[in-house]
């Protein structure tokens, strides 16, 4: 059973945060994210909200290779991400390119992949051309 957590100033600043991000943040992105709206907000209260709302299925949790979990809203279907090499942001890839069960060793059955692209962002690698 699923318990509802009470609507609050600080959950509704989270919230707001990832919306507004449209990127999969780290909990101190979204600390920063919150406090332009509620100023007083801490990071326990950051990491309460992460693990309530992972609870009630409204947030998802996004692992790459060698990096803490940043966190998405949930229901955006399969998609994969892209890491920044310059500013380590993560962004959304949607679409996927289709049948990994040929890739899977004979006798494997595959139940699930995620793929991870790595290079620079449109203004990192402008930063780069100009540095």
């Amino acid at each position: 059973m699923i318990v509802r957590q009470r609507h609050t100033r600080q959950r509704a600043a989270i919230m707001s945060a990832l919306e507004a991000a449209n990127h999969p943040c780290t909990p101190e992105e979204l600390l920063e994210a919150a406090q332009v709206r509620v100023a007083s907000i801490g990071m326990a209260t950051v990491y309460r909200a992460i693990r309530d709302l992972s609870d009630e299925g409204r947030l998802s949790a996004v692992a790459l290779p060698g990096a803490a979990p940043r966190y998405e809203l949930a229901g955006r279907g399969h998609h994969h991400h892209f890491e920044c090499a310059g500013c380590r942001k993560v962004f959304h890839v949607d679409g996927c390119p289709g049948d990994l069960a040929r890739l899977a060793p004979a006798g494997f059955t595959l139940e699930g992949h995620e793929i991870v692209l790595y290079g620079k962002c449109p203004g990192c690698a402008a930063s780069s051309k100009s540095a």
